[in-house]
């Protein structure tokens, strides 16, 4: 006999009323054999789910109330768990996590997220300021990590699918210093009574143009200068992995394979080395702090602990003010326009080391071994900056040359 709820309408397989008036259908998970059931105050709601979880059904979508019930939080650190990340690289995706998306879009569901939820998030970050970088970021998470759920047969499409674009401020390109603003740059630090002692530590990471991490890790036993090499398969962190120790430094290798390398030393880069050593033996810093088994850092700060990322940038900033407020005082007396020099960081001076190796027409491929570089196309974006700024003074000369000739100017 045909079950009926208490307004006398037919209740169809699986469909039941409870004592308090609540409807519910149950239904049996084919992968796991195992009853479920779902519930609804209102039978019209209750069969636009039956719908539903007979398409999953059919199209082979997880049924399990677990598996359902799960998080975006939790489908990432699943999907964390399926990738061979540096501990550095786990950290700090794992910080940019519980900053941005662990209350606003890691709360929900899986199942429950659509493509609206997503880019509703990159707008909303991009109204607090972020990044275009920094949402892209967000997005090399996200995406795999749904990916994951659909290989999983947890949803049946990727929500964030796609390109992500137009989104987050625009990233400010990072300008390397021309050629006589590097020159300038070292004959002012070579002849200033308090800044003299970094001309090494420019020399030397214009001439490696290696990055802060493995500049400030850079071991005596790494600098071979008889040989005229220098060995990078580290770098130094300044992190708090939550292991109790609080912040410290981490010795760590580099973020990919393409990072362990060994670069030539150029004479100025030589020299530079030559000299660091010299002062760090007359300072008796034979330097017997430890990190993860290193000792005889090249760099140091006066306690005799490598330098902090923090410490270095500090450095170039403090060295740039001294710079300018010289170069105006100088400016003033010969009543000329000052040359100020950019404020830069460790980063900005890596990549002019990139650009001024560039410019001697090195094989791409070889400037990208040099840099550590896992990808030509960043290589190629010097490249390609160079031809243009190249291509744009010879036509510009050209025009000069095109007026000189024709007697206009």
């Amino acid at each position: 006999m045909t079950r009926k709820d208490n307004k006398g309408r037919n209740l169809k397989t699986g469909e039941y009323q409870r004592s308090d008036g609540r409807f519910e259908y149950r239904y049996i998970d084919p992968k796991t054999g195992k009853t479920n059931a779902v519930y609804e105050t209102d039978l019209k709601k209750l069969r636009e789910q039956e719908k539903e979880i007979q398409r999953d059904i059919d199209d082979g979508i997880a049924m399990s109330p677990v598996l359902r019930s799960m998080t975006v939080n939790e489908l990432f650190q699943r999907y964390l768990g399926t990738r061979e990340l540096t501990e550095t690289t786990r950290h700090n995706y794992e910080y940019l996590w519980n900053l941005h998306v662990r209350e606003m879009l890691g709360s929900m569901k899986v199942v429950d997220v659509k493509t609206s939820h997503i880019r509703n998030f990159y707008t909303e970050k991009s109204k607090q300021g972020l990044s275009e970088k920094t949402i892209k970021l967000f997005h090399t998470l996200l995406a795999p990590a749904f990916q994951l759920a659909v290989e999983d047969d947890l949803i049946r499409k990727n929500p964030a699918a796609g390109k992500c674009s137009g989104y987050g401020r625009e990233s400010v390109q990072r300008q390397a210093l021309s050629a006589e603003e590097q020159d300038r740059l070292l004959r002012f630090v070579g002849a200033h009574p308090v800044y003299a002692v970094y001309e090494p530590l420019l020399q030397i990471m214009i001439g490696t143009a290696c990055r802060a991490g493995e500049i400030i890790g850079l071991t005596w036993a790494d600098v071979d200068i008889p040989g005229g090499d220098v060995r990078i398969d580290h770098q130094l962190v300044y992190k708090d992995y939550g292991d109790g120790d609080g912040y410290r430094f981490h010795c760590v290798p580099p973020k990919t394979k393409a990072g362990i390398r060994v670069i030539p030393m150029t004479r100025q880069v030589r020299e530079a080395f030559l000299t660091q050593r010299k002062r760090q033996l007359a300072q008796d810093m034979a330097n017997a702090t430890s990190v993860d088994g290193l000792r005889g850092f090249v760099f140091t700060g006066r306690n005799g602990l490598p330098l902090m990322p923090s410490a270095l940038n500090n450095i170039l900033y403090n060295i740039v003010k001294a710079y300018n407020k010289a170069e105006m005082i100088q400016a003033r007396i010969a009543h000329r326009q000052p040359e100020l020099m950019p404020k830069f960081s460790a980063h900005v001076l890596r990549h002019t080391g990139c650009t001024r190796m560039a410019e001697t027409g090195m094989d791409p491929k070889v400037l990208q071994y040099l840099m550590g570089h896992n990808d030509i196309t960043v290589t190629m974006g010097v490249y390609n900056h160079i031809s243009d700024r190249r291509r744009i003074e010879q036509e510009i000369n050209r025009l000069d040359q095109y007026a000189v000739n024709e007697n206009r100017w």
